[in-house]
């Protein structure tokens, strides 16, 4: 749907979709993300929820390509840690993202 849906207004619910279960999320995202997720160094804190258009500190970010194609394309998670397991993290985020009432 976010490759196609042109809308502003889609990617802001799939994104504050994220927001109420951000610890369920943390809690497949890897281990150690605790002394990754500090809000430094472009990375949002681990106990915080932000989205933004091209935002490198933001939770979620989307990519400012997203924006100048109409509001076609992606969003990235910058939470997942290299040692988590893609497919819990793959299937928690399409959980969420599914869950939306568009």
């Amino acid at each position: 749907v976010l490759r196609t849906c042109g809308s502003e207004e889609t990617y802001g619910k799939i994104c504050e979709a994220f927001r109420p279960v951000v610890k369920e999320h943390i809690e497949v995202y890897g281990e150690f993300n605790d002394q990754r997720l500090t809000g430094l160094h472009e990375t949002a804190a681990i106990t915080d929820f932000s989205w933004g258009v091209s935002d490198r500190g933001a939770s979620i970010r989307i990519p400012i390509i997203t924006v100048e194609k109409g509001w076609k394309g992606w969003l990235e998670d910058r939470r997942p840690a290299s040692n988590g397991d893609p497919y819990k993290i793959a299937g928690k985020i399409v959980e969420t993202v599914k869950s939306v009432k568009l």
